[in-house]
């Protein structure tokens, strides 16, 4: 005979919402300054390769 257990599954504490968020904001903040520092680079190297990693994400650029 087969038996199952269900457990209930305990809501979050309010702490582990909130450092997701901080997380969530710092990873927003650090990608936008990637795209932005690779974007607008002088550096032809620095933009190529932002570029190059675009199309190869196939994200669009252009």
């Amino acid at each position: 005979m087969n038996t199952q257990s269900y457990t209930s599954t305990a809501v979050p504490a309010e702490g582990t919402r909130s450092e997701s968020l901080k997380a969530a904001a710092l990873a927003l903040v650090l990608g936008a300054g990637l795209v932005f520092t690779a974007g607008f680079s002088h550096s032809s190297t620095i933009h190529n390769a932002g570029h190059d990693t675009r199309h190869a994400l196939s994200f669009p650029c252009h």
